[in-house]
């Protein structure tokens, strides 16, 4: 079932969304060569906490991490690691997750380390302009895969392919509610959208196909043709004026 949040609900919700938003941009001053995907999740754990909230994802069905660190070909849930330290011309998504006031945030964005190759700049321009393209359609008297087809028409427009094995997802009292929310699909299908739903649009983009492999630590998921990955999150409201991005830091 797919929950409907009151204004009460929503103005409880704004709080961990702005922190997410907080620490990702704190993450974009941090991100750069040598530093570790380990540090970046010391900083995001310690700056959540000291705002009173928690880090949703950690210890989430055992992930064992505040944030998924995911660098170049990882499209997402890599696990951040001392040994993992960022070198000039890598990519690499970040995905926080945060729990306050009863509610859930998410988003995630992809960081250029350095200079990096021109497909990487398409691929991350493509990724997050796809993002708000769908976000577009987040409208009240839309059909959920109106969201998926955007997405998915935007990118393949431009040479790239939407993920298929992972999605984004409804969000609210838990981190992962109804309804699904697939990068790809024809218009026209699923839910109807109402005003008070709250929807973790995550487009995860390709360089090359869709396909995806899952690495021995049982999370982080990679491209199987090695090309690199990228991917931007938002937690939006269906509100009566529109689309409403509440992880953003306005």
């Amino acid at each position: 079932m797919i929950t409907i949040k009151s204004p009460s609900d929503i103005e409880k919700m704004s709080v961990p969304c702005r922190i997410v938003a907080e620490v990702l941009e704190g993450i974009k001053g941090m991100v750069g060569p040598d530093i570790s995907t380990a540090d970046l999740d010391a900083y995001a754990e310690s700056e959540i906490r000291k705002r009173k909230a928690l880090p949703a994802f950690k210890g989430y069905r055992g992930y064992p991490a505040s944030i998924c660190a995911s660098v170049n070909e990882q499209v997402v849930h890599g696990i951040p690691s001392l040994s993992t330290r960022l070198k000039d011309g890598d990519i690499i998504s970040i995905d926080i997750g945060v729990l306050a006031n009863g509610f859930y945030g998410d988003a995630a964005i992809t960081l250029a380390v350095g200079r990096v190759s021109d497909e990487a700049v398409r691929l991350m321009k493509a990724t997050q302009e796809s993002l708000l393209v769908g976000i577009d359609k987040a409208v009240a008297g839309n059909r959920l895969s109106d969201i998926s087809h955007a997405v998915q028409s935007y990118v393949e427009e431009r040479g790239f392919s939407a993920v298929r094995a992972f999605v984004g997802h409804g969000i609210g009292r838990q981190m992962h509610e109804e309804p699904q929310i697939p990068n790809f699909g024809k218009p026209g299908k699923g839910p109807l959208l109402r005003e008070g739903m709250t929807l973790a649009i995550e487009p995860m983009i390709n360089a090359g196909a869709s396909d995806v492999n899952i690495l021995g630590d049982g999370w982080t998921a990679v491209t199987a043709d090695g090309r690199l990955s990228a991917h931007f999150e938002h937690t939006v409201l269906v509100s009566k004026n529109g689309p409403v991005i509440l992880t953003k830091i306005s």
